[in-house]
């Protein structure tokens, strides 16, 4: 059997998806609204289709923190 090389990067972002659930989760609301945000494409916050499974990369997740994040006066 031959023995398939993958990239550092690549295995880091497969231990790095969340599911619906999770994110929801982090993010503090339902996770209806994710599938509400993802269907009107309401919010920027990429995720990854694999067959009818969706996924959130957690530093995609993070990153969309960050963006949404208002500083003080």
């Amino acid at each position: 059997m031959e023995q398939v090389q993958i990239h550092p990067q690549t295995v880091k972002a497969l231990v790095a998806l969340l599911t619906p659930s999770e994110t929801a989760k982090v993010l503090g609301v339902k996770e209806d609204t994710l599938t509400v945000w993802r269907c009107q494409k309401r919010y920027d916050l990429p995720y990854v289709k694999v067959g009818r499974n969706v996924r959130y990369k957690a530093e995609d997740v993070a990153e969309f923190i960050e963006r949404q994040t208002i500083a003080g006066q």
